[in-house]
C-alpha cells in the first residue's frame, strides 16, 4: 500500500525546465523548510576531514554547490524576478479600514518571494515595510 506524500508530489509536478527557475526553486525551499533540512542549500558543505578516504567522499558536489551553479547559469532571470518582486513590496501600503491580517499576509508573501530569490531583508526593515500605512 503506497502512501501519498504531498511534498514529493510538489517536486514531481514542478520540474526545472529552464525559464521556470524562480517558481521551481520555491518548491525545494518550501519542502526543505517543512522537513527541517533547508540548511543543505543555505550553508556551504563542511571541509572533508583529514583522515577521510576519497571513497567516502566521491566527487559528488553538495546540494548547496548545485544550487549555486544553477543560480550562476540562470542569474539574469533571477535578477529580473527580484526587481519584479521588490516593486509591490515597496509600493503596497495598508489603507485605513482594510484588514490588518490580509495586509500582513500579503506583505509576508512578498518578503518570502524575495527570500526565495536570495534577497534577505533584515527583520527590522521587514517590520517597517509591513507597518507602512497610506495616509
Amino acid at each position: 500500500m503506497s502512501s501519498f506524500n504531498p511534498l514529493t508530489s510538489i517536486l514531481n509536478q514542478n520540474k526545472l525546465e529552464g525559464p521556470n527557475y524562480v517558481d521551481w526553486k520555491r518548491n525545494p525551499d518550501i519542502i526543505l523548510t517543512a522537513e527541517g533540512y533547508k540548511f543543505v542549500i543555505t550553508e556551504e558543505c563542511p571541509k572533508k576531514p583529514e583522515n577521510a578516504t576519497d571513497d567516502q567522499h566521491q566527487s559528488m558536489r553538495s546540494a548547496y554547490d548545485m544550487l549555486e551553479s544553477l543560480k550562476e547559469m540562470l542569474g539574469e532571470q533571477n535578477h529580473a524576478a527580484k526587481q519584479t518582486s521588490m516593486k509591490p513590496l515597496l509600493n503596497t501600503k495598508m489603507t485605513e479600514g482594510s484588514s490588518v491580517r490580509d495586509h500582513v499576509l500579503k506583505m509576508m508573501s512578498f518578503l518570502n518571494e524575495l527570500e526565495v530569490l536570495g534577497d534577505v531583508i533584515d527583520e527590522e526593515s521587514q517590520v517597517e515595510m509591513v507597518l507602512q500605512i497610506s495616509v
